[in-house]
């Protein structure tokens, strides 16, 4: 009997310079760790996707009543951490994915998973009361 899940996105938060007080040798045991664990969640049929995000990007924001929208280089220098990388995990609950989570080999060196559900439907459309993207279903003619 197939249990039914759910997709959750996992945010990877780090710490860079937490990696450089290790050693070489604990640095590659980590990434071998890492590794060996982003392949078990594969192998198991729990990642769907994922990967690893560059140091630098940029955050677009719109004004309020469409006066301009800008674009900020980032991230910023008095930024503690940042989203180092994400992966796309399948589970039953928030609850158990909060517990493979919790099993990720990088929290010791100060990473940060966040756990999040992937919705249907966005903020502004569940003020809606939408529950897709899209509204509610037409009603056939």
């Amino acid at each position: 009997m197939e249990t039914a899940t759910s997709e959750f996105l996992l945010i990877f938060h780090e710490k860079p310079e937490r990696y450089y007080e290790l050693s070489m040798e604990e640095r590659r045991q980590a990434m071998d760790r890492w590794n060996a664990w982003c392949d078990e969640l594969v192998a198991s049929g729990r990642v769907t996707q994922g990967n690893t995000l560059g140091p630098v990007g940029r955050l677009v924001s719109g004004t309020a009543r469409g006066a301009g929208v800008r674009a900020i280089d980032g991230p910023f220098t008095e930024a503690k951490e940042w989203i180092g990388g994400y992966m796309l995990l399948e589970a039953a609950s928030l609850d158990e994915a909060t517990a493979i989570a919790e099993t990720c080999p990088n929290l010791p060196y100060g990473m940060v998973v966040e756990v999040r559900p992937v919705a249907q439907a966005c903020s502004l459309a569940r003020s809606l009361g939408w529950t897709t993207m899209r509204g509610p279903a037409e009603m056939p003619a």
